[in-house]
């Protein structure tokens, strides 16, 4: 398993490259999406947001946006560290409070919210594709660094 110091030096490396596999498709916009995606992914919104992480450090005075995601999750759960679904756990969670602390602010009737959710999904958005999967590249990074991106099949087969 790697140090936080190994996940960020790895992150921060593999960022750039990592976007410049966009350039041919989108151009420097989407390079620069995909690179600050991947950094972001790593840097803020690592696996390792379930515990008092460096990640989790790095949100500094927002960091309490996160205590209830760590007490809920235990570290390297399905929920936290699985490919794919740990991603989705962690964006999902990030846009409940967002949207939460946005409600909180300016409460919207039922009609403002479905309106404004159906514009949200109803037209395709590349770069904010390219931004979820550049979050999910540095979560498998991780995971490999961690060594083992299938968190599930090996406490399966520990438990035999």
């Amino acid at each position: 398993m790697a140090s936080g110091q190994q996940h960020d030096r790895a992150t921060c490396w593999l960022a750039l490259p990592y976007g410049l596999l966009w350039w041919p498709w989108l151009g420097p916009i989407g390079a620069l999406v995909s690179t600050l995606a991947f950094l972001m992914g790593g840097l803020w919104l690592s696996p390792d947001l379930d515990t008092n992480s460096r990640p989790y450090q790095r949100w500094g005075p927002l960091r309490w946006l996160w205590w209830p995601y760590r007490k809920a999750l235990r570290h390297r759960s399905v929920l936290s560290h699985a490919p794919v679904l740990g991603t989705l756990v962690r964006v999902g969670y990030l846009i409940g409070i967002a949207l939460l602390l946005t409600g909180l602010a300016h409460p919207p009737s039922s009609t403002d919210l479905l309106s404004w959710m159906q514009q949200q999904w109803s037209r395709p958005e590349r770069l904010l594709l390219v931004a979820l999967i550049g979050i999910e590249a540095s979560a498998w990074l991780h995971l490999i660094q961690d060594g083992d991106p299938m968190p599930i099949r090996s406490r399966r087969q520990k438990r035999r």
